[in-house]
This record gives C-alpha cells, structure tokens and sequence, in this order.
C-alpha cells in the first residue's frame, strides 16, 4: 500500500515537472529546495529590519515577507517549472527604506506606492515583450555602473547600521567607537560570512545571523527572548495601507522609473544567471518557459509592492540549489513551502538586531560591486558614466539621481567625443527625461 502511494506521488511529480525528462528525481529536487531554503532564509530576518527604519510594523513585514516569497517561488515553480526562487530584492528594499522613505522624506506608504507602480511599469514590459530591447539600448557600462552603485549603497547602510561610520559636523561622516559592542557584533558577523563564502557554504549569512544573534542576547540588554513559535503576528498595520493614489506625483516619477530600470536589470541578469548555471539556457540566453519565467517575475515584484514587502524578484541563491542538482519546479515549490512554515517562527524575527544583518548587506554590496571590473576604463566615455553612476548613489544617498545622472553624462560624452553614433534614442529619450525632471520638478 505504501509502494503504491509511493508510485502516484512520483507520477504525480513527473506529470507536473517532468522529472525523467530533466533527468532529476524528487528526491534530488526536495534537497535542492532545502539548499536554496538555506541560503535566503536570511531575507527574513534583514528585510523587515530594514523596512522597520521607515516604521512599518516589523512582524508584520516578517510575516508578509515569508508569505509573498512563498507564493512568488511556488507560482514560479508551477507555471515555469523552473528551479528558481524569488524573495524581496536586497538593494530595492534598502532604496525603498534609506533612500525613498528616510533621504527623499515620503512616507512608508507612499514610497511602497511609488515600488508598485515602478513594478507595474516593469511587469507590463514583460507582457508587451518590451523587457528585452530595453535591455539591450541600455548600454553596458550603465547597467554595470547602475548595479554596483546600488552595491555601494547597500554597503554604506550596513556599516551605517553596525554604527561602524556615523555622521560627523566637520567631515560629513567620520569613524563610529570602533570597540562598541554594534559595531564588534556587525564585524564579527560580517567575518563569519565573508570566510564561510570563500570556503562555498551555502548558509554562510544564515550562520552569520544565529551566531550574532545568540551573542547579542547574551551580551546586549536590549535584546529580549521572547520565545521561539508563536501565531503569525497581525499584518493588518501594513496590508491595505500602501498609497497608491498618493505616490501617483510628479515629484516621485523619477524614483519609479529608477525602480523599474533597476528591476528590469536585476532580476533578468538573475534568471539568465541560473538558468544557465542549470545548463537550460542556449547561447542566446533562451531557455524553455522563458516568457513564463519574465511574467512570473514582474508579477511578483509588484505583488511585492502591493502587499508591502518592496519588490519581489529572483534570486541568485537559487544557482545553490541547481549546484546540487535542482532542475525543475519542484526546487521552488519546496522552498516556497518552507517559508510558509517559517511564518510560525516569528518571535525569532524581533529578536534580530539590526547589527546582526549588517555583515548582510554589506556582503551583497561586494558581490555588486565586484561587476565593475567589466567596466572598460580605458575609454573615459564608457567609465566616466558607470563611475558617475556608482558613486553618486552613496554620495547623494540617491539611487534615482545616480541613475539620472549616469544617463545624463553618458549622452554628453558621446555627443561631443564624435561618438554619437553609439547613442540610441533609448538612452536619449532617458537622459531628456531626467534633464527636464531636474528642471522642472526638483528645481520648483
């Protein structure tokens, strides 16, 4: 009787995600699952701490965080059959938080308006088959520069948050008390997940969070125990309460089309990253059930959005799932699983402290950061706009002026450099419009 319940369970797999033919089996599938579970559990301790900033209710967002990632990855799983998760992206909820809520002064439902709008943009580019000729008139040295500064970013609030760099009257930013308990935890996580990386185990940033966690609540009297296991916490103080009328403004335009540039590249260089670590992708980059892949995407950033988590995408951890044999759907069906058995788990969340998801960030700047070596720096018109671009964003604490102003100095350089020929009404159209926003709507 069992070997039969055995064998529906297996026809049933190999009816949905054609197993035999990706030459996998469900076992192989439930560990790869497991794996990709293990390597971005983390976003469900570090996003509601950052969304937290803004004051947006943190077990809420824990709970939320774990529900939108759970659908996201199992609607991947079932309607593209394809071994890839989605979470809430690193770098857009720190643009949502540090940049859009606390630089630009909007409020959290303004701002999570403003990320389902700029989503929306992104997913209809998806619909209407735009996604990919955007990406290829947007020039290289851009896309490089647009994603390193966003690592730039990232890094500058992770030592931001550990107290490592603080502000300063004389010198705008200056040195924190380097022996203080936040900023000793942050580097200590930070370390355990830099060497754990390099020596390629896979749960580097979960251990990384435990450890400083278990630490904090030994040595930080802030931190409180307040149990393992519980009910979900109430999501009603964020589900229903994101602006969407009000982040419809002239003066937040600029920000969601930041968004939709950044989710347009972030989320296709991922899925063409894992599908080709998965050997499904051909030399152009296609690959089986790929329009399904790019709606299921956009759907979910802006589903994200909507639901108050900032925009849902792929994730690159999920190649740690494929390095151990993920083929199909069923990969992120398991991990979509596991994040809904995770919401039980939610005293764990408000026992993080922000330091302990520094290390975190600042190690998802590294790794976007590290594309600048693509950068050609001997031709000053293709460095000097991916320069502009990166350093801006942390210095004008800005994503969206970095991006604008990246555009802007690129369409200088080739005009009067007599490479003019290498511009396309694409970028033109983009600068055009960051010019007149400049002019017209910041400047007033």
């Amino acid at each position: 009787m069992t070997h039969l319940k055995s064998n529906n369970q297996q026809s049933l797999f190999e009816k949905i995600f054609q197993l035999k033919e990706k030459k996998t089996t469900v076992g192989t599938e439930f560990i790869a699952g497991f794996t990709t579970f293990l390597t971005m559990v983390y976003i469900i301790f570090v996003n509601p701490t950052i969304l937290s900033a803004t004051g947006m209710d943190k077990n809420a967002v824990f709970v939320l965080t774990c529900l939108v990632t759970a659908f996201a990855s199992i609607l991947m799983g079932l309607f593209a059959n394809l071994p890839i998760a989605l979470a809430p992206a690193m770098g857009l909820n720190a643009f949502f938080a540090y940049g859009i809520c606390i630089g630009m002064g909007y409020s959290w439902q303004v701002g999570m308006g403003a990320i389902f709008w700029g989503s929306s943009i992104f997913f209809l580019l998806s619909i209407f088959k735009v996604r990919y000729w955007l990406i290829s008139n947007i020039p290289h040295c851009l896309r490089i520069g647009i994603s390193a500064g966003i690592g730039l970013f990232i890094a500058f609030m992770g030592f931001k948050n550990m107290g490592l760099v603080v502000h300063s009257e004389a010198t705008l930013l200056t040195i924190g008390d380097i022996l203080s308990l936040n900023v000793l935890l942050g580097a200590l996580g930070f370390f355990i997940i830099i060497i754990l990386a390099a020596r390629n185990v896979h749960a580097a940033v979960l251990v990384s969070i435990v450890v400083v966690t278990l630490l904090a609540l030994y040595l930080d009297p802030n931190i409180h125990y307040d149990g393992i296991i519980s009910m979900p916490p109430d999501i009603s103080t964020v589900v229903g309460h994101v602006d969407l009328t009000g982040s419809l403004n002239l003066g937040i335009m600029g920000v969601i089309f930041s968004i939709m540039i950044v989710s347009l590249f972030d989320s296709s260089g991922t899925i063409l990253a894992v599908t080709d670590k998965a050997g499904i992708a051909d030399e152009q980059g296609r690959f089986p059930k790929m329009r399904q892949a790019l709606l299921v995407d956009s759907f979910s950033s802006s589903l994200g959005g909507l639901f108050g988590t900032s925009s849902v995408l792929t994730y690159i951890e999920s190649t740690a799932g494929v390095s151990v044999g993920g083929r199909t759907g069923l990969t992120s069906v398991v991990v979509g699983l596991l994040f809904l058995i995770v919401i039980l788990f939610s005293p764990l969340a408000h026992l993080v402290p922000t330091y302990a998801t520094s290390g975190a960030l600042i190690f998802v700047g590294i790794l976007m950061v590290s594309s600048l070596v693509k950068i050609n720096w001997h031709d000053l018109t293709e460095a000097t706009p991916a320069f502009i671009t990166a350093l801006m964003m942390p210095f004008a604490f800005a994503i969206t002026e970095g991006v604008a102003l990246g555009f802007i100095s690129y369409v200088i350089l080739k005009l009067f450099t007599g490479k003019f020929k290498e511009l396309n009404i694409c970028v033109i159209a983009v600068a055009i419009l960051f010019i007149l926003k400049f002019v017209f709507i910041d400047h007033h």
